[in-house]
């Protein structure tokens, strides 16, 4: 049994998608990120870096004491390796594989994340922040749209894999991001055709009810204040 960390977020759908696919069996455990539920001491000892998703794997392959794992990309390689599923074990397939993997945690996720932060959430409009982070989120929809248009069906090559369900969750949000897919036609085939998943439907559809009046001032503090303090006293739990 596989507990899952999770809130309804690009991050936490990219876990969600990937236990449908693989069919493990899971529990969700909520983690309120509005209401500073990532602050727990509980939490804080699975995921130290105060981010959800995490998992804790009650019955690890070996056996033994459970396993905590934070970081999403992380946790897609732990569970891949866990099932034998959705990273190839061949060099070649295995490194294209992770280096998409990378380009998502380190490219396409925090410009994105700062590009609907500062569209969606900022308090006052900062014309330069917008456009840098527009200009680099529509770049990097460019390096997507070509390495499709090389592969044919999924971002690593002939086979899906944990690269696209790392990337998928990000395009979902391309309108908030302010992004035409009909600009990127390798991509919106790609994300027409992942769309059709069930596991991903399911794993969208997973905890949607959550989210529901989210976004209070005190959830803002909660997700835009945080400082090594916060993390240190808990200060940015909520009710």
């Amino acid at each position: 049994m596989i507990d899952l960390y999770y809130w309804p977020t690009p991050n936490g759908w990219k876990i969600s998608i990937m236990l449908e696919e693989c069919g493990l069996p899971y529990r969700v455990v909520p983690v309120n990120i509005g209401k500073g539920n990532q602050f727990t001491p509980e939490f804080l000892a699975i995921s130290p870096n105060n981010r959800m998703p995490a998992i804790v794997d009650q019955t690890p392959n070996g056996g033994g004491a459970p396993i905590s794992v934070f970081e999403s990309g992380a946790i897609l390689i732990y569970l891949a390796e866990k099932t034998g599923q959705f990273l190839p074990t061949d060099l070649r397939g295995r490194h294209l594989v992770l280096q998409w993997l990378m380009w998502q945690m380190g490219g396409l996720g925090p410009m994105a994340g700062q590009n609907g932060h500062f569209l969606l959430y900022a308090p006052e409009k900062v014309p330069y922040a917008i456009d840098r982070y527009g200009k680099e989120v529509n770049r990097l929809y460019g390096v997507l749209d070509r390495q499709l248009a090389c592969t044919g069906a999924f971002v690593a090559g002939a086979d899906y894999s944990i690269a696209d369900m790392a990337i998928f969750p990000w395009v979902r949000t391309h309108k908030a991001q302010q992004v035409a897919l009909d600009d990127f036609p390798q991509v919106q085939r790609w994300y027409n055709a992942l769309f059709e998943r069930p596991a991903t439907k399911r794993g969208l559809d997973l905890g949607k009810e959550l989210r529901a009046g989210m976004l209070t001032e005190d959830a803002r503090k909660s997700l835009f204040g945080q400082t090594a303090q916060s993390v240190r006293s808990g200060e940015h739990r909520v009710g």
